[in-house]
């Protein structure tokens, strides 16, 4: 398995850099199911904000995206139960998307609650306002 870096993801997505999107087809189109790349939760998160926040991609089709990571067959995701989830949270959620993850992953590791001094966190996602 190889693990990818944010950074090669972004060229893959947004295709802003010909030589650098080349490199990361190519790098991308050699990943089968038996011998797939590996993205990160860090590396989704980051992944999510700079495609949020530099380059300005709406609400659905980030969800788009992140979706179609989850679902190719070439690629695993950390987590991918509580990614899954938190795609859905964020779906109806009005806070982001790390918020979502950074709950759903608390619990599908156990936490009985998540908590947090974000208001809109608390409301959307299920963490608990401390």
């Amino acid at each position: 398995m190889t693990g990818l870096d944010t950074n090669v993801l972004l060229r893959y997505i947004v295709r802003d850099d010909p030589a650098q999107t080349e490199r990361a087809d190519i790098l991308l189109q050699e990943f089968t199911p038996e011998t797939p790349g590996f993205i990160s939760l860090v590396a989704l998160a980051e992944l999510f904000w700079v495609l949020r926040s530099f380059y300005r991609m709406p609400k659905a089709e980030l969800i788009v995206c992140l979706e179609r990571l989850l679902n190719s067959q070439n690629l695993v995701l950390e987590a991918g139960a509580a990614v899954r989830l938190a795609i859905v949270k964020f779906a109806g959620a009005r806070c982001d998307f790390a918020d979502c993850l950074i709950e759903r992953s608390g619990f599908s590791c156990g936490c009985t609650r998540t908590v947090t001094f974000d208001a809109n966190a608390a409301k959307s996602t299920g963490m608990v306002l401390l």
